[in-house]
């Protein structure tokens, strides 16, 4: 090697072949179903088919930023 320490290694991170489509599929439901959160749209994904948990869908959620829930003259309103 070259004089590096191994923790200075790291491997680049993998993406997922189908994360584009979930990632997609997840941004649908959350406008049709604008109050549902993030474990109701991970159910939904399961009764479609899809071999997820909610954890997963929990950070394309955050990382897609488009389901923030904001408190507006004290109503709840989900912003798209």
């Amino acid at each position: 090697m070259l004089g590096q320490h191994r923790s200075t290694q790291r491997k680049p991170p993998r993406g997922r072949d189908d994360e584009e489509r979930l990632t997609a599929d997840i941004i649908a439901l959350a406008r049709q179903y604008g109050r549902y959160g993030y474990r109701k749209v991970a159910a939904l994904l399961i009764d479609a088919g899809w071999l997820i948990n909610a954890k997963r869908v929990e950070r394309i959620w955050r990382r897609e930023g488009d389901c923030q829930i904001f408190c507006v003259w004290g109503r709840l309103t989900i912003m798209l």
